[in-house]
């Protein structure tokens, strides 16, 4: 299928707004992350706590944000998961030994802040192992008969109750329980006295060290320049070295115009966007390679035309195939951007800015390089004829000491 025939755009002609517009991006890029000190790394990179909390009701950031504040140092970040009764809460943490404690606190403070009850289990929040701890005695009182075995399977099949949809995690009131196997009133009263359901629940906590989060942000950087050497020394081997230079300095520039936005607009840099920059490395890479493989074909076949003429026929040749690819790529991770969550936001954000920047960076950048280098070796061998001429003609010349 194609969009566009016989096209005969002259994209070459139309390349200095693009390549000025390119040098204000990286220029913009670079004074960002020059002023705020670097991209904006997530807990990843810089080391803290990521918890997701799961509230009955709407909750309330802004009460969150300053109960956590007044009891953990460092910076707090409380992001609403739109279209959720969840938060993503972050922590920054400076030490290794800060880890188990930040967790500790923020479950306190979430205790503290949104209903406990003293001396009772937070059934919401707890394990298999504490609802079979809490249970034991009481129901041994209440004269209960049931063995530990009994007793563990009972706390198994509450905690996968509370844990499979509609409720997923949360349960709104331990009433609710009466319907798993096993519960019966004497069973359930034990438990309303021994436990209550706090209106929120953890659902899942991540911790990263500063010392593994320093490690992996040396990785990344590390990854992402072996892809372009890796990527100069194939193309160097297939075409051209220039076509290697060319290519790697049209995929440099979309990274950092990439990471520069996310600077711009204070996205943070986490593994899923480190993800993303690779496979935006590969993407553009590709695009270019296309154009640069039809710009090998036509040089053999159109030998006595410009350079000029065999690279704008060579974009024109893989345009519709350009616009088809990018296009329908766009669409997709267009899609994730506005619909994927906080969770898929860096990496749609990451590969929605790539495409459109890498898409034509590979026609109004890499391809102009091209165009420059051939042009600077042509003015090079029309210069060395014309120096050695002049060097002849000088030497015919007589001196002046032999008319003395």
């Amino acid at each position: 299928m194609e969009l566009f025939k016989n096209t005969n755009f002259d994209f070459l002609g139309k390349k200095w707004p693009f390549i000025i517009g390119s040098l204000v991006l990286l220029a913009v890029s670079l004074g960002s992350l020059v002023i705020k000190g670097g991209p904006r790394y997530g807990i990843d990179f810089k080391g803290g706590a990521l918890m997701y909390v799961r509230f009955v009701e709407q909750p309330p950031t802004d009460r969150i944000r300053s109960a956590l504040s007044a009891r953990i140092p460092g910076e707090i970040s409380v992001q609403d998961i739109s279209g959720t009764s969840e938060v993503i809460v972050t922590t920054e943490l400076r030490s290794e030994r800060e880890l188990a404690e930040a967790r500790r606190q923020m479950v306190e403070t979430f205790a503290a802040t949104f209903g406990s009850q003293e001396g009772k289990l937070d059934f919401n929040n707890a394990g298999d192992q504490a609802i079979v701890d809490r249970l034991r005695d009481p129901l041994q009182r209440a004269g209960v008969g049931m063995s530990e075995q009994e007793l563990q399977g009972l706390a198994q099949r509450l905690t996968d109750f509370r844990d499979t949809p509609p409720r997923s995690g949360l349960v709104r009131s331990l009433d609710d329980l009466s319907a798993v196997q096993g519960v019966t009133p004497q069973v359930l009263s034990v438990i309303k006295s021994e436990m209550y359901a706090a209106p929120f629940a953890i659902r899942n906590v991540e911790m990263v060290g500063p010392k593994i989060g320093a490690e992996l942000r040396r990785q990344a950087i590390m990854a992402t320049l072996y892809a372009l050497g890796g990527m100069l020394v194939y193309i160097a081997f297939r075409f051209e070295w220039i076509y290697g230079v060319a290519a790697v300095l049209a995929v440099f520039h979309d990274t950092i115009v990439t990471i520069g936005l996310f600077s711009i607009f204070n996205e943070e840099i986490s593994l899923t966007v480190v993800a993303a920059l690779l496979t935006l490395v590969g993407y553009s890479m590709n695009d270019t390679i296309v154009i640069f493989d039809r710009i090998r074909e036509n040089l053999k076949v159109h030998r006595r035309e410009s350079l000029h003429a065999i690279i704008n026929s060579s974009i024109n040749q893989t345009l519709s195939r350009t616009v088809m690819t990018s296009g329908l790529t766009f669409l997709t991770v267009l899609a994730l951007f506005l619909f994927g969550g906080p969770v898929l936001r860096g990496f749609a954000f990451a590969l929605v800015v790539g495409i459109l920047v890498g898409t034509y960076s590979s026609i109004f950048v890499a391809s102009p390089i091209l165009v420059f280098w051939h042009d600077f070796q042509e003015k090079r061998k029309r210069a060395t004829p014309a120096a050695g001429a002049a060097a002849r003609e000088s030497a015919r010349r007589p001196s002046v000491k032999s008319f003395r």
